[in-house]
């Protein structure tokens, strides 16, 4: 390691007191406002999410990342910031701009940053969760299923450097925080969905249907009048960003939308499974291409020391799923509220589009971290659910059986 860099790492580490300070003002402000909050864990959940920043960073040195390419093409280039105004790659440069070349910041220094952004994810998942779940809910005996979900490591790794993760992931949980309280919290349902808009326009819309369909299929307090006001203007938005969304994957002037989705799904399958950890997924059915987004690699094709622990996270998750695998879920899924009908659309969705052009282990690895909290969410609520249930009953038990004493003495 050369004086610069170590001048550069020394640099970064400064910042990192303010970045905290910054947190305790805005985390106390959160502690205030909602009776559940933790501010300790929160704490603790900086540090290690920043531990994973420091693990990216080692790991950017030594394998391809993109990483470098958004540092270097703001630095170097003589272009004016709003020349970078626009979707996907150019938005990332356009973030970046005036940190790196107004405000002097090194790629250590934005690494940081983004680390830093997508850490303020976790804390509104983690109020997403704990605001619409009231019970606690144990898995595996002792395990704290909240806790559990908020320290998984891919889920660090992919959103702490600077890049789309942090980003899109920020937004996603903006999003998914704001869209529970849809009437109350406008502002973060607007600035959230302009987010990953620019970030994934096809993310975009693939939220905005699944937000759909929990407003119209889910229980919930809105009121008719809105649901057609809400209904009316995401379509209209829709409807007026079409071409971005469809030029993401090639189709702005396609005549048969189905057909060239078909045919540019197989070219996108076949380049990325020529990659050092690509599969051929020609041959696999539906479930097991979806199965392979979800669970997969699990220990016996897990490339490296780094598959070994996403096959870990994997296994986890594998089991978590397998809670949901009941009769009774169908019962609770009738009645479910809004907000959790929307959140397993909205992965179910995803899933599938993902499934037609993945065929890279490692972009598989990476891209399911965006939508991975939506599932956790509706596993958590029905597990949250039996629980309330179990106990319900139990209370209704007793109470029958104090009655029959009492007419019984």
């Amino acid at each position: 390691m050369n004086s610069q860099i170590l001048l550069q790492i020394l640099e970064t580490l400064f910042l990192i007191p303010f970045l905290y300070e910054i947190n305790q003002r805005v985390l106390e402000s959160l502690r205030k406002r909602f009776h559940f909050f933790s501010k300790s864990k929160m704490n603790g959940l900086f540090f290690y999410h920043v531990l994973f920043g420091v693990i990216y960073y080692i790991y950017a040195w030594n394998h391809p990342s993109d990483s470098h390419r958004y540092f270097n093409i703001p630095k170097s280039s003589s272009n004016s910031w709003f020349s970078y105004l626009g979707t996907e790659t150019t938005f990332i440069d356009f973030i970046s701009y005036p940190f790196i070349n107004y405000l002097g910041f090194t790629y250590e220094m934005m690494m940081l940053l983004f680390a830093w952004i997508g850490y303020w994810g976790f804390v509104l998942g983690f109020l997403f969760f704990k605001e619409n779940i009231k019970e606690k809910v144990m898995v595996f005996k002792k395990v704290d299923l909240l806790t559990l979900i908020l320290f998984f490591p891919n889920m660090h790794f992919w959103s702490a450097s600077l890049g789309k993760g942090a980003l899109i992931f920020f937004g996603l949980m903006l999003f998914a925080f704001s869209i529970s309280r849809p009437m109350e919290r406008k502002f973060g349902l607007i600035l959230s969905s302009l987010l990953v808009f620019a970030i994934r326009p096809h993310m975009f819309l693939l939220i905005c249907v699944g937000g759909l369909y929990g407003l119209y299929f889910g229980k919930n307090l809105i009121s008719k009048r809105y649901k057609v006001f809400g209904g009316l203007a995401i379509l209209l938005g829709l409807i007026l960003i079409q071409d971005k969304i469809l030029a993401v994957v090639n189709l702005g002037n396609s005549n048969n939308l189905i057909g060239d989705f078909l045919e540019f799904s197989s070219n996108r399958s076949d380049k990325l499974s020529t990659a050092t950890s690509g599969l051929n997924m020609a041959g696999y059915s539906l479930p097991e291409k979806i199965f392979t987004f979800w669970f997969r690699p699990l220990f016996l094709d897990a490339p490296g020391f780094l598959g070994v622990i996403v096959s870990i996270e994997n296994l986890i998750y594998l089991l978590l799923f397998g809670k949901i695998l009941k009769l009774n879920f169908f019962k609770f899924w009738k009645n479910a509220p809004s907000h959790v009908k929307s959140c397993l659309m909205i992965f179910v969705l995803t899933s599938f589009a993902m499934t037609f052009i993945m065929s890279n282990l490692g972009i598989m690895i990476r891209q399911k971290t965006m939508i991975m909290y939506f599932m956790f969410f509706v596993i958590y609520y029905f597990l949250a659910y039996e629980k309330s249930t179990e106990v319900k009953l139990k209370l209704e038990r007793l109470s029958a059986s104090a009655s029959y004493k009492a007419i019984k003495i």
